[in-house]
């Protein structure tokens, strides 16, 4: 995957479920990476002294690295086009959408999208643990949005006891179920999630992160907040490394039935054989799958290196299904048809792309 590419993360879920602290949240804790922030909402988000509340057409800087737009939904592309540009250097980007909106159309939309510096990053949906059945009965598509999210956060769980917690997770449980839908559940509190499991971090050691410079209101927020009094919805990851190519087959039946709790994947895979030339990198996240196909660098090992995130995972089990992938000896080299699967899903040339949303 280009290095140039920025993950476009849709964050949705119903008035009052808590999607705005949860962006406020991201934006608290960045500490040094960028983040682009798109609203299309008329609530607000509020960094120190800063508010923005329904100024379609508006972009402010929040004074941390990052911007933040109100914007309509019609204007998506123009708005990612601008947030986009090198001179931005933003890192990622969330948006927010409004309360009644249709995260279906909006991930539509970000996949239909004709600019190559951008990638999908998932759709979240926030949920309220101690409104999970009002908001179900008020709303008759909830059950369609869980089905269709990639990541779904439980939030406001010190609402509820544990024995209500376990009641709305099964219920959540039995929705995806019937969806056919992997995507990972996590609890949380005010909106407090890693943000790693949305997004890398992003590590600078260019001139603005080595200067001596005052101290922002983000540093000042983190001194101030501990994070062992309000600890973090955390993730669980699992690093696989192999010297030997992985069978191309093989690892589209393993991602083919990626399980309940895996979120994201990424990382570089060896096909050995299926492609001598090229090393793959993988972009995973929830049902949504690219490679990204480039040439090896000259005298650069030749590894499969892939880092899966997620939640309530088998780590063990996740390891042994990859090291089942790994090319047994020569009389298991992969044949050019054998990379029918995985040429799939990497982006054509002219940018278009015909396959249907896996989201």
């Amino acid at each position: 995957m280009s290095a140039q590419q920025i993950p476009v993360v849709v964050l949705a879920g119903f008035l009052g479920s808590g999607k705005t602290t949860l962006l406020n949240h991201l934006l608290r804790s960045a500490r040094g990476t960028r983040i682009g922030v798109m609203v299309n909402d008329f609530g607000s988000i509020g960094i120190d002294a800063m508010t923005v509340a329904g100024q379609v057409g508006s972009t402010v800087s929040l004074g941390n690295g990052c911007l933040c737009c109100a914007v309509d939904a019609s204007e998506l592309d123009d708005y990612l086009e601008k947030l986009t540009r090198p001179s931005t250097r933003l890192d990622v980007i969330v948006i927010e959408a409004s309360g009644l909106a249709e995260p279906q159309e909006l991930v539509r939309m970000i996949l239909a999208i004709e600019n190559d510096r951008i990638v999908y990053g998932g759709l979240v949906q926030v949920v309220d643990a101690a409104e999970f059945d009002a908001t179900r009965a008020r709303h008759p598509q909830t059950d369609r949005h869980l089905g269709i999210a990639d990541l779904i956060v439980l939030n406001k769980t010190d609402r509820v006891d544990g024995t209500e917690q376990h009641r709305v997770r099964s219920a959540i449980g039995s929705v995806l179920e019937r969806a056919g839908s992997p995507a990972a559940v996590i609890s949380a509190v005010q909106g407090r999630v890693d943000p790693e499991l949305l997004f890398d971090r992003a590590v600078r050691r260019d001139e603005e992160s080595q200067a001596v410079r005052q101290l922002s209101f983000e540093d000042l927020y983190a001194e101030e907040h501990d994070h062992d009094a309000h600890p973090h919805a955390v993730y669980e990851s699992v690093a696989f490394t192999s010297d030997v190519p992985l069978h191309p087959r093989r690892l589209m039946d393993f991602l083919d039935a990626r399980p309940e709790g895996l979120y994201r994947i990424k990382g570089f895979v060896d096909f050995g054989a299926g492609d001598p030339e090229r090393r793959y990198g993988v972009h995973a996240v929830g049902r949504f799958l690219r490679f990204y196909p480039a040439p090896w660098a000259r005298a650069e090992e030749r590894l499969s290196q892939l880092v899966l995130i997620g939640s309530g995972v088998e780590r063990e089990t996740l390891r042994k299904g990859l090291a089942a992938c790994v090319q047994s000896g020569p009389q298991d080299a992969p044949d050019e048809r054998s990379m029918w699967g995985v040429l799939r899903y990497v982006p054509r040339p002219d940018g278009q792309d015909d396959r249907p949303s896996e989201a």
